[in-house]
């Protein structure tokens, strides 16, 4: 800790950064340098090389956060005489379901419960009696909860039926080992601040080149236009249609750097998981239980049940840990009252076993404010 960051950032993003990439947005870039034009080329690149090996998928950047880049995605490659079918196990398969309605996009949606995978018998159940259904889309790892779904199954199911496929692998890409070839993804968008560990400030989808080649003239918004702000990067490499993140560019190329640097993304992925693992089997030790079954947990976000035990309230157990320099997530999930707290980020097996050490001292804290105040209420009674 230090005086800049008095707290770990123990959630799905923004999440907490490294020293190097937060001082690299000290310096100044102009948008129309070359040097910053070859900077974006170079992540361009990078972000490509990460999704396959294979040469026919290409990088577009898009300014603001995650949701931006997903809306840019459905508002461009989806046809208006398209249908999307959209798998709802969580927030942000809701998220995107609103999205399509929003730009009126025909839509189907699946929805499941918030602790159960996506069931790939109802999606092909779906895809072998709509007909009109054209593109597909799922959120990989859902963090209301933390789930996992199975997106390769999916992808499958996509190529038999001959759909176009869409992943949001928003806090998954970087941080989970993928390839688009092997999941069938046609498109896979993720955000600078999630498991390359970069701040927020811009989205990026990875899209098959020939997919998007198709996609001219259909985007139904300005800024939003996926398919110009890849032509305008590649007649121009490097350029932006309208006012890049400059900063928030030159600390990703960065994070990417260090990525490299830890060993890439399986590495990454060995890290998170322990991670996961030392925080799960820590905080069963403290009495909280884990909302999901450790087969579907992914090593992203762990969502835990309430307590039953009177003291614990969410708001002083979330101050008594900020405190001792921890900030947790609350919880997202309808059917239950769960809290949330990430695993990944410039976070460390050291920094799990110190938040079990602070919350072993913030349950002592909150008990003892709960004692105290039943004592008064007790007195006041009498």
């Amino acid at each position: 800790m230090d005086e800049a960051n008095p707290y770990l950032l123990l959630t799905p993003g923004p999440l907490s950064t490294s020293p190097k990439v937060r001082a690299a947005m000290r310096r100044d870039y102009c948008t129309w340098d070359g040097e910053y034009k070859a900077l974006v080329q170079s992540i361009r690149g990078e972000l490509t090389t990460l999704a396959s090996d294979r040469p026919h998928y290409t990088t577009v950047p898009m300014q603001g956060s995650g949701t931006f880049s997903v809306e840019a995605t459905l508002g461009t490659v989806v046809p208006e005489d398209g249908k999307l079918l959209v798998i709802d196990n969580g927030a942000y398969g809701a998220r995107i379901a609103e999205i399509a309605r929003r730009l009126r996009i025909d839509l189907r949606v699946i929805r499941q419960p918030e602790t159960e995978v996506a069931d790939v018998r109802q999606i092909e159940q779906a895809l072998r009696t709509d007909a009109a259904i054209t593109h597909v889309a799922v959120v990989h790892c859902e963090t209301t909860t933390g789930i996992l779904n199975p997106i390769a199954e999916i992808g499958t199911l996509c190529a038999r039926h001959e759909k176009t496929y869409i992943v949001d692998a928003m806090s998954s890409f970087g941080g989970i080992p993928l390839d688009m070839d092997a999941i069938g993804a046609h498109y896979l968008v993720s955000s600078a601040n999630k498991c390359i560990q970069g701040v927020p400030g811009f989205g990026f989808v990875i899209a098959a080149v020939d997919a998007l080649a198709a996609c001219e003239g259909r985007a139904r918004s300005l800024s939003l236009d996926l398919y110009d702000q890849w032509r305008a990067m590649e007649d121009d490499p490097g350029k932006w249609r309208y006012t890049s993140p400059t900063h928030v560019v030159r600390a990703f190329q960065v994070a990417l750097e260090e990525l490299a640097d830890e060993g890439g993304v399986a590495q990454r992925y060995r890290r998170y998981r322990k991670n996961q693992h030392l925080l799960a089997e820590g905080m069963e030790r403290l009495g909280f239980v884990p909302l999901l079954p450790r087969e579907v947990q992914s090593p992203i976000i762990t969502a835990f049940h309430y307590p039953r035990d009177r003291w614990f309230q969410f708001v002083p157990f979330y101050e008594a840990l900020k405190r001792r320099g921890f900030v947790i997530y609350p919880g997202k999930v309808s059917t239950a009252e769960t809290f949330r707290i990430g695993t990944i980020g410039h976070v460390f097996p050291d920094d799990i076993e110190r938040l079990l050490v602070a919350a072993a001292e913030a349950i002592e804290e909150c008990t003892a404010a709960h004692s105290a105040a039943d004592a008064a209420a007790n007195g006041l009674a009498l």
